[in-house]
């Protein structure tokens, strides 16, 4: 089972690993921010965790001849999403240190132009501005930057390996060959 942990979280890991690199280097590292980079990203992490689905009726087939309980299942689903999600968090640090180099700047001045569209009021603009200078020191601390890296992507780990497990403790769906 551990094998199998590692190589489907690896083969999710590069996955989206490598999309979010290929896409940050070919925009230049520009990134949208807001809903489209939400969907984009979201989407692309989907795609990726589809290796725990994968992974889960590789094991379930192969060492469970054909079945599998849904803890043993979640639980595996569990750990390819935390080692997809350790991949997400390096391939960011790099990207960060080597494509995007102020993310937190970009990323505040883009929250501030967008409540300023809005016409935001003079002393919420004020304090929108000092929450984001808070946000930027905060963010170049990496006690806070990559658990808070790892939180994007884990999460949606968990429900994918839910999903899986309540599908594939079933022996009749995709059933062996």
């Amino acid at each position: 089972m551990w094998r199998d942990i590692l190589k489907y979280g690896a083969i999710a890991g590069l996955v989206v690993g490598a999309v979010m690199i290929v896409g940050f280097w070919s925009a230049g590292g520009d990134m949208p921010h807001g809903a489209m980079g939400m969907v984009i990203g979201y989407a692309t992490m989907l795609l990726a965790l589809s290796a725990v689905f994968m992974g889960i009726k590789h094991h379930r087939d192969v060492a469970g001849g054909g079945v599998i309980r849904f803890w043993p299942a979640f639980g595996m689903g569990l750990g390819i999403s935390f080692v997809a999600a350790l991949f997400y968090v390096a391939a960011w640090e790099f990207v960060q240190a080597t494509i995007v180099h102020d993310f937190a700047g970009s990323y505040a001045a883009s929250v501030i132009a967008a409540q300023k569209a809005k016409g935001i009021d003079p002393a919420a603009l004020a304090r929108l501005t000092a929450d984001m200078e808070a946000f930027k020191v905060q963010y170049a601390n990496p006690l806070f930057r990559l658990p808070m890296t790892f939180a994007e992507v884990f999460p949606v780990g968990v429900l994918v390996s839910l999903v899986s497990a309540l599908v594939l403790r079933n022996p009749r769906v995709l059933p062996a060959r």
